[in-house]
């Protein structure tokens, strides 16, 4: 790693450092007001992050990134507003710091809180979607902390325009500019030296692929959210209704295919193999490719490998399975506990599902395109965490904070 580097991470550091300590105790009004700033900047200037993003876009196409890929990366009015929308979403949202989660009297005569309070600095790496500049910006300043953003080579332009939007809210607002900050060199030594700023970082969310995510998780000495790939399967249960199983397997598996929730795998009940494969004809008819299992009629026949793979593009591998317990059982072998669903009109087999399957999200008769923070009613999320050690599930700006003990007593001494 050069000097220049190192010295440059050094800097930008130790000024998330200071921004953070400033955010910690700034007005909930400060920090609404620079939302809305900022979502009235990002659509003020929707011409040119649309310019900078077609850069981008060319730059994806000479580095050879897949159709779902680029579909990620691509930026028009329709996502641009729908980014203002976010950043207005988690502007009115109630300001969790200062929040009180519990309280309680003890006999000594203590009276005792548990306060919402800050992490610090957050680092966010992420690949192709540059909306999660805002969305990652925006959930880290309502949650009072500061953030070292690094979006992927293929964003750098769109991402870094989106960022002076955020940085002309911050200043609308009187809160300081380097609260959010955005790496401004493509090179990955930056990241690595990211990765072990235990001085000036106190956790990193990476976003992106399994790539992306393993190499955080092995070379970070930052505690980590895991954000692992999405593996999502979706049960045909023998009590399935057919419209809504038809409605909502379409649904998730060809809405967005390059999405964490899109599905990537259908277990089918032997005793709903009509249903299922009718299902199946649907998809094909929708230009999907099937990797059947045996018992399946489908584009081509899977194999093992389809099994645990996520392909974010227009396939879906399909395999029959022997009721619930042989779905829970496909899906605990190979989930990758993000997202997974159940298409039953059963309430118990549902509960089996539900309780027997340790996924961050679980879901019933629903599309498993919802796994997502803005349709959680977060706003936006800043990814979906699938480790079981502080956050989990879609992260928004509550899950952004650890809490404070608040003790008070009146003179009150230990016997």
């Amino acid at each position: 790693m050069s000097d220049d580097i190192k010295s440059m991470m050094t800097d930008i550091g130790t000024r998330a450092r200071a921004a953070a300590r400033k955010l910690a105790f700034a007005p909930a009004q400060a920090k609404e007001k620079a939302l809305m700033a900022a979502a009235d900047a990002c659509w003020a200037r929707r011409a040119e992050i649309i310019a900078a993003n077609e850069k981008d876009m060319v730059f994806g196409r000479e580095k050879g990134l897949s159709d779902a890929m680029m579909d990620r990366l691509m930026l028009d009015e329709d996502r641009i507003k729908g980014m203002c929308d976010g950043l207005r979403a988690v502007a009115a949202q109630d300001d969790p710091v200062g929040a009180v989660m519990e309280e309680w009297d003890r006999p000594s005569g203590l009276h005792i809180k548990r306060v919402r309070t800050p992490l610090g600095v957050i680092g966010v790496i992420y690949e192709s979607r540059p909306n999660v500049t805002a969305d990652a910006g925006a959930l880290c300043l309502k949650s009072g902390n500061a953030v070292i953003l690094r979006g992927g080579s293929e964003s750098f332009h769109s991402a870094s325009l989106i960022r002076d939007c955020l940085v002309e809210g911050l200043r609308a607002a009187g809160l300081p500019e380097d609260a959010i900050q955005l790496i401004p060199t493509r090179d990955r030594a930056a990241v690595k030296e990211l990765l072990t700023m235990t001085e000036h970082v106190d956790v990193i969310v990476p976003r992106g692929g399994k790539g992306l995510v393993g190499l955080v998780q092995r070379e970070a000495r930052v505690p980590v959210f895991a954000h692992l790939e999405g593996i999502v399967h979706i049960y045909i249960d023998k009590a399935a209704d057919a419209q809504k199983t038809l409605d909502v397997v379409l649904n998730a598996k060809t809405r967005r295919t390059g999405i964490c929730g899109a599905a990537e795998c259908l277990l089918i009940d032997r005793a709903a193999l009509e249903l299922g494969q009718s299902v199946l004809d649907a998809l094909m008819s929708a230009g999907v490719e099937v990797r059947a299992g045996e018992g399946l009629k489908g584009s081509v026949a899977a194999t093992d490998e389809d099994w645990g793979k996520e392909y974010l593009d227009s396939i879906i591998a399909a395999r029959v399975v022997d009721g619930v317990a042989g779905a829970i059982a496909h899906i605990n072998s190979h989930s990758s506990s993000h997202t997974d669903a159940i298409m039953t009109e059963d309430d118990a087999t549902a509960d089996r599902f539900f309780t027997e399957i340790d996924s961050a999200i679980l879901m019933r008769n629903a599309s498993t395109q919802f796994a997502d923070g803005g349709e959680f009613g977060m706003g936006a999320e800043i990814g979906i965490a699938t480790g079981k050690m502080h956050a989990r599930g879609p992260v928004g700006a509550v899950q952004l904070t650890s809490f404070k003990y608040i003790v008070e007593g009146d003179g009150t001494i230990r016997a």
